[in-house]
């Protein structure tokens, strides 16, 4: 783990792996498909292997698109604000 770009995409494969885990065991939350997590990942792993390579922009493009689609289709917040009733 030499540049920025391991620890970061790292630190967001972790918090996916967390994510479905905790999905995984938890009934209330709707069954999210495997699919979601492997372009997740993949998104991860394509950001680290640009960043490694030097192209920063490109990087930082595929990154925020890589939190983009884990924000709007794995949406790791949407049970934390409102509450159950």
């Amino acid at each position: 783990m030499q540049t920025v770009y391991d620890w970061v995409t790292v630190a967001i494969f972790c918090g996916l792996i967390t994510l479905y885990l905790h999905r995984s065991v938890d009934e209330d939350e709707p069954g999210d498909s495997l699919w979601q997590y492997l372009v997740a990942s993949t998104g991860c792993a394509f950001t680290n292997w640009l960043g490694n390579e030097g192209y920063q922009l490109a990087a930082i493009g595929m990154l925020a698109l890589t939190l983009g689609f884990i924000h709007y289709v794995l949406a790791p917040f949407r049970s934390m604000g409102g509450g159950k009733s």
